[in-house]
């Protein structure tokens, strides 16, 4: 029933380093799906009878949209991880449970991510973006690209410079829970359970009529609304590792910390096999608002074996060239409703480099240390670089307008250097 697994994790101070907010996630996907990282500038949109075309369905537009740094499967709308230029981050994992699944085309867990993105500058606005467009639209829709059918309820993990929250979600009900310190994290089960601080005004009725919920014990939204036995979720699975990771770096915890547990291979957090992980991300969410919050994302598989880029929210970013995949915008697969659909290849520069680095480090150990050595030297190089920042207050704007791009090149140009040698 659960043929892949994700993990978004979230730590606050006092968990953290130099009072600042730390976000991570790792995407886990299909071994051979393709994900590009992405840009999109704030909009104002004056014809809002024009309506909003997401992966599947078409909604209404708002008067305006923030400017969003997103990592998504290259054939879909909407998003895995991503932040905007307000300090939010996103992440969704996909969850089942007692509640049917539905196969009808409506709005993605993923197209959720983005629209709160798009659409709030805290997480808690975040939040109401998202179960109020649920309440709308629904959830729903084939989550995979070509013949593989794949549907699932979604959990999301929602942070800002202040707070986190997670929204667990079952068809059209939910609940929330504030994250206001410490450590969080959410995988593929539903794991809000007597805390609840925000809920879909139904959601006990409706287990009650279910025949879930006596109506007498405390309330426990997982209990309830999964085949779980909450109280075994702390000491098994791939939630527990992620939770002990978590607590092993407990009040000292930065964002190499968090790329590091991105990293772990033996806790399944790193995943490998026909699911792996695609694409991983990690966010420093200052909370002194001088500062500016970092966005670090691989855009390729494996964060083992590949090179955390930094992002940061200037005015006039270009697009992302080489992490933007090919565009189909007439003969999309995805748009065209057939029982055949042809997968077109979405590979983007970084990624086909990546892959074919990929062959040199599982053939040639010589020629894989110096490529690792070489991309490990890259990303020290830029954590030192955005730590001054964050340390000084200083942004020096004509560089970092550019920043992904630049470091995206110089990770291309090492694997180029290792491939033909």
């Amino acid at each position: 029933m659960e043929p892949c697994s994700c993990d978004t994790f979230v730590a606050l101070p006092p968990a953290t380093v130099d009072n600042r907010i730390i976000f991570g996630k790792n995407s886990d996907r299909l071994c051979d799906e393709v994900q590009e990282v992405v840009y999109f500038p704030a909009a104002v949109h004056n014809n809002l009878q024009k309506h909003l075309k997401c992966t599947y369905i078409e909604i209404d537009q708002v008067p305006e949209t923030y400017a969003v740094v997103l990592s998504r499967p290259a054939w879909l709308w909407g998003a895995e991880m991503g932040g905007n230029k307000h300090g939010v981050c996103i992440g969704n994992e996909a969850v089942w449970g007692r509640e049917e699944v539905s196969d009808e085309e409506a709005l993605l867990g993923m197209d959720l991510v983005r629209l709160g993105l798009e659409r709030a500058d805290t997480a808690e606005k975040a939040l109401n973006v998202i179960v109020d467009l649920l309440e709308k639209y629904g959830q729903g829709g084939n989550c995979s690209e070509g013949s593989m059918e794949f549907s699932y309820h979604n959990s999301f993990l929602i942070a800002d410079r202040n707070e986190a929250w997670i929204l667990e979600t079952a068809g059209k009900y939910w609940a929330a829970e504030k994250v206001e310190e410490g450590v969080r994290n959410i995988s593929n089960q539903l794991s809000v359970t007597t805390k609840i601080d925000r809920e879909h005004p139904h959601m006990r009725n409706y287990a009650k009529q279910k025949g879930w919920w006596d109506g007498k014990k405390e309330f426990d939204f997982a209990a309830t609304y999964s085949y779980l036995d909450t109280a075994k979720m702390t000491s098994s699975g791939r939630y527990c590792e992620g939770y002990k990771l978590l607590n092993k770096h407990k009040g000292n915890i930065t964002f190499e910390t968090m790329m590091e547990i991105l990293r772990d291979k033996p806790s399944g957090i790193n995943m490998e096999g026909e699911f792996l992980t695609t694409a991983s991300m990690v966010s420093v969410l200052p909370q002194d608002s001088d500062l500016p919050c970092i966005h670090f994302f691989t855009g390729t598989p494996d964060p083992e074996r590949s090179v955390f880029k930094p992002f940061i929210f200037v005015p006039n970013i270009s697009q992302l060239l080489d992490t933007s995949s090919p565009t189909f915008e007439l003969e999309d697969p995805v748009k065209k409703k057939s029982c055949i659909k042809i997968r077109p290849d979405r590979r983007h520069p970084l990624y086909q480099k990546h892959q074919r680095a990929l062959e040199v480090i599982d053939n040639d150990k010589e020629n894989a240390k110096t490529m690792l050595d070489d991309m490990r030297k890259l990303e020290k190089g830029l954590f030192k670089e955005m730590e001054s920042i964050l340390q000084n207050k200083y942004i020096n704007v004509d560089e970092v307008v550019n920043l992904f791009s630049r470091c995206a090149k110089d990770e291309i140009r090492i694997y180029e250097a290792n491939i033909n040698s």
